[in-house]
């Protein structure tokens, strides 16, 4: 796949892939004219890249193990960090549950007090 190819694919854009590639996150190989050619697996691969830049995982995280993803080559210290990143998003989830929840009384406590509203106002 062409670079315009993915970024449409992905909803990415073509400055965000050369940014993938220049960091390690990505890799292209080039045409005989100097285009970057793409795998298959690119679409899904930047996917992934999105949905952990969208959980809270910075640049500096990304680019310090998922390049181990694609070599397959795996330290210590890189399941040390990918688990440190398990447990923050944990902690997210716990937070959003909670909000969620506080939300769900809320909504409950509104409708309650609509249907107070219409039992008042059909009197």
């Amino acid at each position: 796949m062409r670079i315009g190819e993915v970024a449409a694919a992905t909803g990415v854009s073509t400055r965000a892939l050369r940014y993938y590639e220049e960091h390690g996150l990505l890799v292209s190989e080039r045409s005989a004219g100097g285009q970057r050619r793409y795998g298959p697996d690119a679409v899904e691969r930047v996917r992934w890249i999105q949905s952990l830049y969208a959980a809270g995982l910075s640049s500096a995280a990304l680019v310090g193990f998922l390049p181990c993803v694609h070599s397959g080559l795996v330290t210590d210290d890189v399941v040390e960090r990918l688990r440190e990143q398990r447990e923050r998003i944990d902690a997210q989830l716990r937070d959003l549950s909670a909000t969620r929840d506080r939300l769900d009384e809320l909504i409950g406590a509104a409708q309650q007090h609509q249907a107070g509203q219409l039992t008042a106002s059909s009197r």
